[in-house]
């Protein structure tokens, strides 16, 4: 006769603190980007501290709404609390996953409402004029004069990140249909973009 398979005890709604801690390790080996991980790291670390601070509490949909509130009464940015809920559902998801919460109670945490946000991203922008005139200081006879003038050029022309831009090979930059452009762009969260280069930028 075969082995009969176990089937996970999913009664058990409060998670200890070895629960927990193998949750997040097993988020964090699925996520590829160094970044990403840092910042879930941060994220989840905060979320046990307040859960294992409140006086056995059930890891469900209720409790997560009150952490929620709660990181809203820091007054933190809508941005901030969003990304903090995003941690803890993908926690919820892989409690379920080991078979220490139901998936019915990881399906009610990922309905947990985010904040919404208002208004839109400040920041500060460069001109095309300001742009413009920061290129003209770039000049030089140099190899390092003109290594920097087509750094920025490729930042102010093409939009990308200063990540994105020191990663850049030789071979990414391709003439696609009459036009050169850099193909295949790894972004951030792992987004593949083609970006066409300006002639402008090609010159510089």
């Amino acid at each position: 006769m075969g082995k009969h398979k176990i089937k996970p005890n999913y009664r058990r709604r409060l998670l200890r603190l070895p629960d927990l801690d193998h949750c997040k390790r097993a988020v964090l080996n699925s996520l590829g980007s160094p970044a990403s991980r840092r910042v879930y790291e941060y994220a989840i670390d905060q979320f046990i501290a307040w859960y294992c601070s409140e006086p056995r509490l059930a890891f469900n949909r209720i409790v997560v709404a009150r952490y929620r509130m709660y990181l809203e009464s820091r007054g933190l940015a809508a941005n901030t609390i969003n990304q903090q809920l995003a941690a803890v559902r993908r926690l919820a998801h892989e409690a379920a996953d080991a078979g220490l919460l139901s998936p019915e109670l990881a399906a009610g945490i990922s309905r947990v409402k985010g904040v919404k946000q208002l208004g839109f991203r400040a920041g500060n922008w460069l001109s095309a004029e300001q742009s413009s005139e920061v290129l003209k200081h770039t000049g030089g006879a140099t190899m390092r004069a003109k290594r920097d003038s087509a750094m920025l050029a490729m930042l102010f022309g093409c939009g990308f990140r200063r990540s994105e831009l020191v990663g850049l090979e030789l071979d990414d930059i391709q003439m696609r249909q009459g036009h050169w452009a850099v193909v295949d762009l790894i972004g951030k969260g792992g987004h593949i973009r083609t970006v066409p280069i300006p002639n402008w930028v090609k010159v510089a």
